[in-house]
């Protein structure tokens, strides 16, 4: 058989306020490139999972949501997507399997609601896909009638025994970043976060030396790559950390990767971080207000706890010449209006070098939604194409809906302007290596602490 491998990526956003101001402004524009640029690393794993005999082909989807011509000649086309494209990947199904051609579909949306995929797909992938693509496509190979997979009916995936994705099917695409997953799945269990939907296994390591034989990988097709780390959280084993970025220090690379704050109390890990040629880490701070995260972590209300640590340890890391992005959700039940300002004064204080604000989005088959959803707070329940991370879609707790859409425009227009952005990014080439910790818990307000 011709197996197509079609990837949805990009930002999605409906909100024309946000279109006009926010998404078009250098700050955000940045990073929602380098998220449009990124490969699918869940696509890239089935192929190299795909049982010899037949001919693997990775696609695009359209700018415009459209399907490229040549997808037509495959016989069999894995779909992989996100909620707020879903829509999208249903009408692409749709218009293939009128053509013939046969669907798979899997990923965390279609893993949470199965029975509506099956609407749009031959074959629907519940859960981690590499143990079940080999019968999907002996199943296809058959012509067998549509039915669902799920993870759960095969061994689990063990991440110290997963193949090097096809990186060779990229060919000469322009990608700015490369992925490459070190670990799946996280500690933590905040209540927001779809990738613990379908990740629903313990926090998994790969052994470092299959992360650099992917990364080897990735040097056939470009020699000199950025690399970004595809992992929830990637240092939550300080020592695996370590023994990771002594692997990756000879290869003389620049990468990018999320973790969480307790990075910080590290300095021997920082370090090496930064030898190894670490450029950034996305840490979820979520809120610069202590209150507003009680609970938001449902296990040990990690987030709650470490908030009084924020600012010094922030400091801490870009210290070490690593660059942090700070990510912030707003709206969560404890925000009021004056969350806008706390943001913006906490990403100048710190300073911050990046930042990105996002709404608090309800995904499907989270806790967020189930309470929500109990509680009659989402606006329009089905509407998962406003699952954007950008798009307001229920009433919030501290403020009405029209207040949190006009404080994301206020936030988005100052904090990502030129002056605010060249501010918090000299500040911090000013500040690195010159700041001794004792001064890193100095002036720092306590209403943004407590």
């Amino acid at each position: 058989m011709r197996i197509g491998f079609l990837a949805l990526s990009g930002i999605r956003a409906h909100d024309p306020e946000l279109l006009k101001l926010g998404l078009t402004l250098p700050g955000f524009v940045e990073r929602s490139k380098a998220i449009a640029s990124l490969p699918s690393l869940g696509l890239l794993y089935l192929a190299a999972c795909t049982p010899a005999g037949h001919t693997v082909e990775y696609y695009e989807a359209e700018s415009d949501g459209d399907e490229p011509p040549e997808i037509y000649a495959c016989d069999l086309v894995a779909i992989s997507t996100f909620s707020a494209q879903v829509f999208e990947a249903y009408s692409i199904a749709d218009r293939l399997r009128t053509a013939g051609v046969l669907i798979a579909m899997g990923g965390l949306h279609v893993s949470v609601l199965p029975e509506e995929a099956a609407a749009h797909a031959d074959y629907v992938i519940v859960g981690e896909g590499e143990h079940v693509w080999p019968a999907v496509v002996d199943a296809a190979s058959r012509r067998e009638a549509p039915r669902m997979f799920s993870a759960a009916e095969f061994p689990p995936v063990d991440a110290a025994h997963l193949p090097a994705p096809r990186y060779d099917l990229l060919g000469t695409r322009p990608y700015n970043r490369f992925t490459v997953q070190t670990s799946r799945g996280c500690p933590w269990r905040c209540d927001f976060c779809a990738s613990n939907v379908m990740l629903a296994e313990r926090y998994r390591k790969r052994p470092v030396g299959d992360v650099v034989r992917d990364i080897e990988a990735i040097r056939q097709v470009r020699e000199r790559p950025f690399i970004e780390f595809a992992d929830d959280n990637t240092f939550v084993d300080k020592r695996w950390g370590k023994a990771l970025c002594r692997r990756l220090a000879p290869l003389h690379l620049h990468w990018f990767t999320e973790t969480d704050i307790t990075v910080a109390d590290d300095p021997e890990l920082l370090d090496l971080m930064r030898e190894a040629g670490c450029r950034q880490v996305l840490v979820g701070l979520e809120s610069p207000t202590a209150s507003a995260l009680q609970g938001v972590e449902l296990h040990a209300d990690f987030k709650a706890r470490t908030a009084q640590t924020y600012v010094a340890a922030l400091r801490r890391i870009q210290s070490h010449g690593i660059t942090v992005n700070g990510c912030f959700i707003l709206g969560l039940d404890g925000h009021t209006p004056a969350i806008f300002e706390d943001v913006l004064q906490f990403a100048r204080m710190v300073p911050l070098y990046d930042v990105q604000i996002t709404i608090l989005t309800a995904f499907p088959g989270t806790p967020l939604y189930r309470r929500l959803l109990k509680e009659g707070r989402i606006l329009e329940p089905g509407r998962w194409d406003l699952c954007t991370l950008f798009d307001v879609n229920y009433v919030p707790n501290g403020m009405s809906t029209a207040e949190l859409k006009a404080g994301i425009y206020w936030l988005t227009e100052r904090l990502y302007n030129d002056e605010c952005t060249d501010e918090r990014r000299k500040a911090f080439f000013a500040n690195r290596r010159s700041t001794g910790a004792s001064k890193f818990d100095r002036d720092i307000p306590q209403r943004l602490v407590g």
